[in-house]
């Protein structure tokens, strides 16, 4: 199983979402609001005060499954959510050894 990792602009996540629910195998997600800056080198600030307050609103998308979805869901978060603008975000793909589905069980 894979877990895919995304940081992307909040103002994203309607398109995402439509995008990822027609997905075939997609398994669902969590998303989390988050806080980021951009790396030094790819903004130029005007002063401390800049560089200081630069942390704008993401979200974080996470989404565990299996390892054939993975590449299919990293590259449909990428075409939805890039504007070519600094900041767009992020996405990465990690192992995950191990992982269940917690869900009620028949009696």
């Amino acid at each position: 199983m894979m877990e895919v990792k995304a940081v992307i602009r909040p103002n994203k996540l309607p398109a995402l979402r439509t995008a990822l629910m027609e997905t075939p195998g997609f398994p669902g997600m969590t998303v989390a609001k988050v806080e980021g800056c951009s790396a030094p080198a790819k903004t130029s600030k005007a002063n401390i005060k800049d560089e200081l307050t630069d942390y704008s609103a993401k979200v974080r998308v996470e989404i565990v499954c299996n390892d054939e979805v993975a590449e299919v869901l990293m590259d449909k978060i990428v075409t939805v959510c890039q504007t070519g603008q600094v900041g767009d975000g992020v996405v990465w793909c990690t192992e995950v050894p191990r992982a269940f589905f917690i869900a009620k069980t028949s009696a």
